[in-house]
């Protein structure tokens, strides 16, 4: 076999190689995971990968838990609570939308140019744009534009985290033997529910010093500027990990550069248009359970008068439970099989998820609130332990950071219309239970796609 060492990347500890590049022609070589370097290149990665992720996700839901109670501030005074909710949807779908977008740009950058480099750009990105969203003056200086403003900011943040992930993940997982995937897949995944739980913790400690109330209040004129202020730092913070600590994918560099062309067009054609029907199936499903319950839950909840104390409480429980579960999920999908966990996991929603938040409406006002609507998001919650290593293993190297990306955020945009459903859905149904449906729905997709999906957990990503 074949060395996979390789010159070392600069004399002092985290200095890294900028000028790498994939060989010009010829077989790729074959990577040698058992060398002392390339494991600590590896862990290097890993670390990064769940930094980023823990980023990425903290940055996304900025709008759904922090603006929920300060969006008064961007909105006319005579604003509804059903219009309220709307737009803070559309916050959100904002971000959604802009990752599919960015996993477009940034993912053929990553098969092309380098994982390391474009995770760079896009980190670079998403910290300048979180940081000028800081600074947003309200709708009494500025009056719609100012809804405006903030709707074009979170969309190119969205576009630049949806390019941190799809370069960075690959980047990881490139570096992580083929018996440990499931699990490191998960542990870069749990950034989603710890990111849950640091948003959850912020916000109730920025409430507890800035008092919510009317848009002239403390929280809606200054309590939410910290959070986004927050992660800002995180972003720039992730900018510097991966310019001074992370090297390029040893795959990914020693990939023949001439084995492709266009990753987009080799992407949509051939095998992978089919691996990207299973993964657009899957990713449906995952984002429709994700609105369902966590998407919804702040914005939902605050109109069924449900105070922002109990809301937070309920978030961070769940995003504590999942946290501890994902490495769990990660390791049972490698044990019994990626597609068997993720059928699984959509029985789970349809039993037990969408049953807690049915009750957790039904008894909105009592002791059991807590407990039932934990219950409904959790399962929810667990698909995201699955997703990475699932997704990695379906498309090959020359587009594994377009497939991933693409197959990880091009779904999200039909669900990220959830708020507009539930208001369609209120014209036939009683409109606070309208997200069980949209729960019900991504369960089945994700039955459905594990049904249909390949089990290649035992092949190494190079021969993939």
């Amino acid at each position: 076999m074949t060395s996979g060492t390789t010159k070392p990347e600069g004399g002092a500890a985290g200095s890294v190689d900028l000028t790498a590049q994939a060989p010009v022609g010829g077989p790729p070589e074959v990577v040698d995971r058992d060398t002392p370097e390339f494991r600590t290149k590896g862990r290097r990665a890993l670390g990064a990968a769940m930094f980023g992720f823990w980023v990425d996700m903290y940055d996304i839901y900025l709008p759904v838990i922090v603006l929920a109670p300060a969006m008064v501030y961007f909105m006319p005074p005579e604003t509804s609570g059903v219009d309220a909710a709307v737009f803070l949807t559309l916050i959100y779908v904002a971000s959604i939308v802009g990752r599919p977008l960015g996993s477009l740009i940034f993912g053929p950058l990553g098969d092309t140019l380098g994982r390391r480099k474009t995770t760079l750009i896009a980190a670079g990105g998403s910290s300048v744009a979180t940081g000028l969203m800081t600074f947003l003056p309200g709708y009494t200086t500025l009056g719609i534009w100012a809804l405006v403003a903030l709707l074009v900011l979170r969309l190119f943040d969205g576009i630049f985290l949806g390019g941190e992930y799809t370069a960075a993940n690959p980047l990881a997982m490139e570096y992580t033997r083929k018996e440990r995937r499931g699990v490191a897949g998960s542990l870069i995944n749990t950034g989603y529910p710890l990111a849950l739980a640091t948003i959850t913790v912020v916000t109730i400690i920025t409430m507890r010093f800035f008092p919510v109330g009317d848009a002239a209040s403390a929280y809606a004129v200054w309590g939410w500027r910290i959070p986004f202020f927050i992660g800002f730092v995180l972003c720039t913070s992730l900018f510097f990990y991966y310019l001074l600590a992370v090297p390029e994918s040893e795959i990914w560099t020693k990939m023949p550069k001439n084995s492709g062309g266009n990753p987009l067009k080799i992407l949509f054609s051939g095998s992978n248009i089919k691996s990207f029907g299973v993964a657009f199936v899957v990713g449906t499903g995952a984002w429709l359970t994700l609105n369902g319950s966590v998407g919804m839950f702040a914005g939902h909840f605050r109109r069924l008068e449900v105070s922002d104390g109990t809301i937070n409480t309920v978030i961070l429980v769940a995003a504590l439970s999942g946290a501890l579960l994902f490495p769990l999920v990660g390791a049972a999908g490698q044990r019994f099989g990626r597609r068997q966990v993720i059928m699984a996991i959509g029985v789970l929603i349809l039993l037990f998820g969408s049953v807690g938040m049915a009750l957790a409406v039904r008894f909105v006002e009592t002791n059991m609130f807590v407990v039932l609507a934990v219950i409904g998001l959790i399962p929810g919650l667990l698909i995201w332990a699955m997703i990475t290593a699932f997704l990695m293993e379906l498309f090959p190297t020359n587009v594994r950071a377009s497939g991933y990306g693409v197959a990880y955020s091009l779904p999200s945009i039909i669900p990220a219309l959830y708020g507009y459903y539930m208001v369609w859905l209120g014209n036939v149904m009683d409109y606070d239970y309208t997200p069980i449906v949209i729960g019900s729905l991504g369960a089945i997709c994700l039955i459905i796609g594990g049904y249909i999906a390949k089990d290649v957990r035992h092949v190494d990503l190079e021969h993939i």
